[in-house]
């Protein structure tokens, strides 16, 4: 698979990372250890060498899969986590202070059974703690060794200059898709000014966009799409249009829907790398295999031009989540 660098930190990953959540957390049953490992391998071997975990996803069970799953080639990729909630509990207040961002630091590298974290993740902006306290913290643990590169997740314009400015921010990841691109308004042009690499999460919309969802799919009870606005009966009626209009393009080309969602991504900038989740073996190739299609200037403007019309309804986060979402 082709690389790409995450802006000018010299962090070089494969074009198409894998999002490991979905192994553990928030998309119904967890697979079996064997399961996961064995999806995590299959990916590197197809290519790819970039792989996003957290401490909060379990918790801590999705941490140790990953270790275990990339340690027969640990130096050969990229290992992003992340820092950020109490007791590690996403329903919990969050918290970004010095000393828990260390004990974070320090657990993480156990259970990935690794001596360095290579993109450490301030999962979600603390505003009881100043940003810059913040990436010194993470400067600190790059200086000694325990990290390599510093990042943000769903940060806003002002909140990525303060940080970049005490630490240089490697990358920030936050959902972008067809189906939400706000961060075109004001964090890409930052990120690009900055030369900072941005890795959209969600970039199939939570699977929406792959055309294998529609009004009458029901999940797990311990799916939380079951809560999100965007993923109501009604709304996934609304929204089928668009995906409507993926499959025709789809279609046309010759690839399928996922595949044209994440080619769209990658062609937006040359230091974009989403990180797609599955369980599923099938859906992890044809996810990879995203990688291979180009879109050309036409092609863009067509997609563009079917799209401006379609409105998208509902919100993606429930408000709770929302409130968590730096502007």
């Amino acid at each position: 698979m082709q690389k790409r660098k995450l802006g000018n930190s010299g962090l070089e990953v494969s074009a198409i990372g894998l999002g490991c959540m979905g192994l553990s957390f928030g998309y119904g049953p967890a697979v079996e250890q064997a399961d996961g490992v064995a999806l995590i391998r299959s990916a590197y071997e197809a290519g790819v060498t970039f792989f996003d975990t957290a401490e909060c996803y379990g918790p801590f069970v999705n941490e140790e899969l990953v270790g275990e799953g990339v340690a027969p080639f640990r130096d050969e990729i990229v290992i992003a986590t992340k820092f950020g909630f109490q007791d590690a509990d996403s329903k919990k207040p969050l918290d970004s202070r010095p000393e828990r961002i260390r004990a974070v630091a320090e657990a993480s590298l156990k259970r990935l059974k690794t001596d360095r974290i290579d993109l450490f993740y301030q999962h979600r902006v603390d505003p009881n703690v100043p940003i810059e306290d913040v990436a010194g913290t993470v400067r600190d643990l790059i200086q000694e060794g325990k990290v390599k590169h510093f990042g943000l997740s769903e940060a806003g314009e002002k909140t990525i200059r303060r940080a970049h400015a005490i630490q240089p921010v490697a990358a920030l990841q936050s959902e972008y898709s067809l189906w939400w691109r706000e961060p075109e308004q004001s964090v890409l042009p930052t990120l690009d000014e900055l030369g900072i690499g941005f890795v959209p999460f969600s970039p199939l919309g939570k699977g929406f966009l792959t055309g294998a969802i529609d009004a009458s799919t029901r999940f797990a009870s311990n799916d939380f799409r079951n809560v999100v606005p965007r993923f109501s009966e009604e709304n996934r009626t609304a929204n089928a249009a668009l995906v409507g209009v993926l499959g025709d393009i789809a279609k046309e080309k010759g690839v399928t829907q996922a595949q044209i969602a994440l080619a769209w991504l990658l062609a937006q900038k040359p230091w974009i790398v989403p990180i797609p989740g599955t369980t599923k073996l099938h859906r992890l190739k044809e996810n990879i295999g995203a990688a291979a299609v180009a879109l050309f200037g036409d092609e863009l403007a067509a997609i563009e031009s079917a799209l401006r019309d379609i409105q998208i309804v509902g919100e993606r986060y429930p408000a709770q989540m929302q409130q968590r979402v730096d502007r």
